[in-house]
């Protein structure tokens, strides 16, 4: 009962007090300045930049990514050429040279083929009787050089064997051409070159004589006839081949 009459006057006092407190708060803030009352002021506006400061005293940091990479420049003038080095190891060729030597050994093989095939066209197309070819290049010579090219050209001297061989071979030759048969090995006994004892002969009358004991080849006359002669002297060259 007491507290309830007592609350208006107590209320009357508070505020009595608190109006003479803003006064005297009022009359202070006209007697001094703003910095010296602690009150903040308005926002003022950013200075200039300062200058660099000098690096700090602590670890750097870390370099950071590289950046972004430029254009190219110019080529620049060449260099001076440097020294020469030593002369390296010999590389493995012995693939390339196997198929060089094989490209030469073929070479050769395609030469001597085309010498012989010359040879032959040096020769004038002959007679072919049964099974044999007959060809003459016109030549004289010894029996010796007629036996020697005629086996370059992978034939034989004409050695006819029947009637009708030796009628061939005198048409082809037209004059007294040797004839591939010999007694060289036994005198008196007259063999093929190729070898083989005669199985046709056709001597001329009263031939072989070995005139003089040095008549050891054959010759074909003209007329048919077969003749002894000496191997040395030269006669027309006839070569027979396989038809």
């Amino acid at each position: 009962m007491f507290l309830s009459s007592s609350l208006p006057v107590l209320l009357l006092c508070m505020l009595t007090a608190s109006s003479s407190e803003i006064k005297i708060s009022e009359d202070a803030l006209k007697t001094c300045s703003a910095i010296a009352c602690g009150i903040p002021g308005r926002d003022g506006r950013d200075g200039p930049k300062g200058e660099k400061g000098e690096p700090g005293q602590g670890l750097r940091g870390l370099q950071g990514p590289p950046g972004k990479m430029g254009p190219p420049g110019n080529t620049g003038p060449p260099g001076a050429p440097g020294i020469k080095g030593t002369k390296g190891d010999r590389g493995d060729n012995s693939v390339v040279e196997a198929k060089l030597a094989n490209l030469e050994a073929e070479m050769r093989r395609l030469k001597s083929e085309l010498d012989h095939v010359e040879k032959l066209q040096a020769f004038s197309l002959g007679k072919t009787p049964g099974k044999k070819f007959y060809v003459t290049n016109g030549e004289r010579m010894p029996f010796s050089k007629v036996k020697a090219q005629c086996a370059e050209l992978q034939g034989t001297v004409a050695t006819p064997k029947n009637a009708e061989e030796n009628k061939a071979i005198q048409d082809m030759a037209g004059s007294p051409a040797f004839l591939g048969i010999t007694d060289e090995v036994t005198e008196g006994r007259f063999m093929y070159v190729t070898g083989g004892r005669l199985a046709y002969s056709n001597w001329k009358r009263d031939e072989p004589n070995d005139h003089g004991s040095g008549e050891d080849c054959v010759i074909l006359l003209q007329d048919g006839l077969w003749n002894d002669i000496s191997c040395s002297s030269s006669f027309l060259a006839v070569c027979e081949f396989p038809a």
